[in-house]
């Protein structure tokens, strides 16, 4: 066959797919023409003429993921059955030479050739393992001479799985044919327009050989008030390209008019961090590999109809020049929505450099920041006074012990300021630091920044330093050695008040009561741990040491795979550590990093954290009230089960690909809106910790190298090793909808992406907020989309579930403690899978598990939970999850009124009713002249309890009370108690008694 019959054989089956327009992804997702996962995505389909028993076959499939010890499965349409006897000739990725036996005669014959297994860990993280042939097949000449089969056309199981025209690689023979014609170039540039994204890296497209194209122009066409994106691909053939940049020229029409310059841009080479600042890339091309770069224009909402013309210029620091011409029509249609209700055209490209709610404007129900005197900031239930160091000298808590209202007597948290102890070698003594030019640098409702320098003859010691209105405290301290010198120890001292740090979560502990002692070494490459919440239930502090350059790490899984940065100066070089215990009146927290010498001019970056905790207090109304279904189930179903907020998780009809909601976009809306009006609210699974392929911005994405996706080993999915190839992590994958997705690199351009989306949501859709399955961003993201969901009086809900990342792919952190810098935001907790609420201890449950130190209450997961246990924290299951529902429970608190109540929990010292067992724990819901009584038990076995009750705090007359357990299906049946009866409690089992 020729190469001009070969060309248009491919291109009349590109067309026969629909693959030469790029156009939005068809949902409900195509029916697959045969079962993927035992025969491959591609086949080539053969028709043999003749009565031949052997027929030859030659296939020029030209698709890259072919290797020469490819296994072909060969099926004969005629009984779909499969070629036993198949002799292998030489198979590569451009073509493949075989001949196989027509046990069928005459008539078509499947020839797939990409078949795989799939393997892998589970049904959710699968691998595509491909097949291959055996070395002991019959060689080609054991047949001679076979007829030929006729190459029909090439198919793929769906049109998602299609090999494209720009995945249709060029031959070795007509590169070579290229580069003799154009041997003088360096480089060559080829545009594209946005309709055929370019794909490969290693490979160029049959489509760029094309001897009859020109790449010295480009050609589009696009509405009004929407941005316009193409592409330049780049192709160095002599050296590596370095340092390519991109310059644009001013469009004009015939007129005169003008598109400016400035209006066009390059998303590989410039663009907006997640955090609101410039950024500037520098852009290197390996020779032989493909680069694109994602360029396009705002065209503005008056632009004048016509054709406008004008010029790019790509340069390289070591390359000629290269000019494109570019000529763009632009019609008198207005887009709607700035073109963005259309992803499938790029042009929600501009969206990646969104600085959209990055203001740090009060998000409810936080007050803005006082300064008062000249060192003492307050910020709601909390104020942090310094000393003239720029450290903390006092942080105080005013919350109440019962959770539910701030006072006016402060809890303290230290016993002297936070301080650095900086030790010479040579006699082991401080050095002594005098303070000077402490200052306020910056004084709003939402953030105060503070600076100080502090010196002496041997080093200076410059602090910065921000509080933001919701207790999160960020600290720069930069260490400059002006002499050489040799130190046994830098060291931070954080003095905790004995009474005010019962409780730990952090550096390899559980949630639970502190230690005495507690000796902790970095070890970043296993453990995903800088740093340790510490307090009590209504005040704490959490404090992370960072690296200057610290990057957030993966998590839930993947933290192996991209670990915490050993910060320079507090690990140096694993010598560092932190020692917790007490010394003298303080519970010490000594940060220490060990002994190193610093030449003058040194400098070390001893930045840490501090979230100064609770944050708010408890939204109980909220707890009760706000009753989660989480499951897409019709609105009425919802409605009668007594919820009333949807949580629609992805792998559904409504948002079928994870963490892309907007391609099912039309049905989640006439859900919302049917949910609304029967007065439930809808709220959808989107995070950004691994991003589906179903996502039309893929291939741009991909264009950034690993701003956005992280470096990896690939595999995954037979789609992910079919069109990506390698280079990326292969994440969470659903099998119905063949959603396979893969591992975003963690703070990136994606997240101002996210914000815009989430915007989007709530204006064009109607959800009333998102449920978040643990967190890849950090907290500049989360005050973001808490932003954009709460504005104009939207409810804007969060609850976050977390699976327990207490494991070793996960680093040894407590969720709690790993997302704690996002719980200012979150309206609800929901931990979580592999959480134990049978064999932990109650303040396991309190620290790590109910949200309640922090301001937040929560739902349980695993197994259904304990829902005795759960109700001393206010918590119950979710719908409709487990076999047993809180219906039943749901329907007590009504029936007591729990709306109207307060809660007093057993950690509060006055609560007026206690029992006389320490394993037996009760939490009371106070009304007037009513209380309702939950009680848990951790005894070792079934144990009888008194009730210790305060009657005149209660305002109850024990004479004429009644105690009394209502009927609560699954939880307890229905029985009467006199006061001082002694009251049976099975082992991990309680009691919901109410006396009236």
């Amino acid at each position: 066959m020729d190469t001009k019959t070969t060309r248009l054989l491919i291109l009349l089956c590109l067309l026969g797919n629909g693959l030469i327009a790029w156009a939005q992804h068809p949902y409900p997702a195509e029916e697959p023409k045969w079962n993927a996962d035992s025969l491959g995505n591609q086949r080539a389909v053969l028709r043999v003429d003749g009565k031949a028993k052997f027929v030859k076959a030659s296939v020029a499939w030209r698709n890259r993921a072919v290797k020469a010890d490819q296994r072909l499965i060969i099926v004969d349409s005629a009984r779909n059955q499969p070629v036993e006897t198949i002799i292998y000739g030489p198979l590569s990725e451009e073509k493949g030479d075989f001949v196989f036996e027509a046990t069928a005669g005459p008539g078509i014959y499947y020839v797939y050739y990409l078949p795989y297994h799939l393997g892998g860990r589970s049904r959710y993280y699968p691998d595509a393992a491909y097949l291959k042939h055996s070395a002991n097949n019959p060689t080609r000449s054991n047949i001679e001479p076979p007829n030929q089969a006729e190459l029909l056309r090439l198919e793929s199981v769906d049109r998602f799985n299609r090999n494209d025209p720009m995945e249709v690689i060029a031959t070795q023979a007509e590169i070579q044919t290229y580069l003799r014609k154009n041997e003088h170039d360096h480089y060559f540039v080829f545009p594209e327009l946005y309709t055929h994204p370019i794909k490969m890296q290693s490979h160029v497209p049959q489509r760029w050989m094309d001897p009859t194209r020109t790449n010295d122009s480009l050609k589009g066409e696009t509405e009004r008030d929407v941005y316009y994106a193409f592409q330049l691909g780049l192709w160095p053939v002599k050296a590596d390209l370095k340092k390519v940049t991109v310059h644009f020229s001013a469009l004009k029409n015939e007129q005169g008019v003008t598109l400016p310059a400035e209006a066009f841009d390059c998303l590989n080479t410039e663009g907006t961090t997640y955090t609101g600042e410039k950024l500037s890339k520098v852009v290197n091309v390996p020779r032989l590999k493909v680069q694109a770069l994602w360029c396009g224009v705002m065209i503005p909402k008056n632009a004048q109809p016509g054709i406008y013309e004008g010029y790019l210029h790509v340069r390289s620091a070591n390359a000629p020049e290269k000019k494109v011409a570019i000529q763009l029509k632009i019609t008198s249609t207005l887009a709607v929505n700035k073109g963005v209700n259309e992803p499938w055209k790029m042009t929600r490209l501009p969206w990646l450099n969104s600085t959209l709610a990055q203001e740090n404007t009060l998000i409810k129900p936080y007050i803005p920041l006082v300064v008062s005197g000249d060192t003492a900031i307050s910020l709601l239930g909390r104020k942090l006074i310094l000393d003239s160091a720029g450290f903390p000298k006092q942080v105080s808590s005013y919350f109440t012990q019962e959770m539910t209202g701030i006072g006016d007597a402060p809890t303290n948290l230290l016993t002297e300021p936070i301080h650095f102890h900086v030790k010479r070698q040579k006699d082991g003594k401080d050095i002594p630091f005098k303070q000077r030019d402490f200052s306020f640098t910056e004084k709003q409702a939402g953030l105060v920044s503070w600076e100080s320098r502090n010196v002496s003859d041997e080093l200076r010691m410059d602090v910065k330093a921000s509080l933001e209105f919701d207790g999160f405290v960020s600290y720069t301290v930069q260490l400059t050695a002006l002499k050489n010198i040799a130190l046994q120890d830098i060291a931070m001292h954080i003095p905790y008040r004995p009474q005010a740090a019962s409780y730990l979560l952090g550096l390899g502990r559980k949630g639970g009561y502190r230690p005495e002692h507690l000796a902790w070494k970095w070890d970043v490459a296993k453990k995903n741990q800088d740093g340790a919440w510490i307090g009590e239930v209504n005040a704490g502090m959490q404090f992370s040491l960072r690296d200057e350059n610290y990057v957030r790490p993966l998590n839930t899984n993947f933290y192996l795979q991209k670990p915490l940065l050993l910060p320079k100066s507090w690990g140096n070089e694993h010598k560092g550590g932190i020692d917790i215990g007490m010394k003298g009146s303080a519970m010490l927290v000594n940060n220490y990093s060990g002994e190193r010498t610093m030449q003058k001019g040194d400098t070390l970056y001893y930045n840490f954290t501090l979230l100064l905790t609770p944050f708010h207090p408890l939204h109980t109304e909220a707890q009760w009230s706000e009753r989660y279904f989480h499951a897409y189930k019709p609105v009425d179903s919802v409605k009668q089960s007594g919820a009333n907020v949807i949580n629609i998780h992805h792998g559904n009809a409504l948002n079928p690909y994870i963490n892309y909601p907007f391609i099912a976009t039309n049905e989640m809306k006439n859900y919302i809106d049917s949910a609304h009006r029967l007065g439930l609210r809808v709220k959808i699974y989107n995070t950004v910790r691994e991003v589906s392929n179903r996502m039309y911005e893929l291939y741009p994405l991909r264009s950034l190298g690993h701003e956005v996706f992280s470096p990896g080993p690939g595999k995954g999915y037979s789609w992910l090793q079919e069109h990506l190839h390698d280079d990326y992590i292969a994440a969470w994958f659903v099998p119905f909808y063949k959603d396979a997705a893969i591992i975003n690199s963690g703070m990136n351009r994606w997240h101002n992406y996210y914000v815009e989306g989430m915007n989007w949501l709530v204006d064009q859709v109607g959800i009333d907020g998102i449920y978040l399955d643990d967190v890849a961003f950090d907290r500049v993201t989360m005050k973001r989309i808490k932003r954009v969901m709460t504005k104009g009086g939207h409810p804007g809900l969060i609850d976050l579930h977390s699976a327990n990342q207490y494991n070793e792919r996960d680093g040894f952190n407590n969720s709690a403690n790993l997302y704690l810098e996002h719980f200012p935001y979150i309206n609800r907790l929901w931990f979580g899978e592999y959480f134990d609420y049978e064999n932990n201890t109650p303040d396991f449950f309190l620290t790590e598990v109910s949200g309640i130190p922090f301001g937040l209450m929560g739902e349980m997961l695993q197994d259904g939970g304990n829902p005795w246990r759960g109700m001393i924290y206010g918590m119950t299951n979710r719908l409709p999850y487990q076999k047993s529902g809180p219906q039943a429970l749901w329907k007590a608190w009504d029936d007591f009124g729990i709306k109207e109540s307060q809660m007093i929990g057993y950690w509060v010292e006055n609560n007026p009713i206690k029992t006389n067992n320490q394993r037996v724990l009760a939490t009371i819901y106070k009304r007037e002249n009513k209380v309702m009584i939950a009680l848990a038990s951790w005894a070792d076995e079934k144990t009888l309890i008194d009730l210790v009750i305060d009657w005149q705090r209660l305002g109850i007359n024990p004479d004429k009370a009644l105690i009394r357990a209502p009927q609560i299906n699954g939880f307890q049946s229905m029985r009467t108690f006199k006061v001082g009866d002694k009251i049976p409690v099975e082992k991990n089992r309680g009691w919901l008694l109410v006396i009236e």
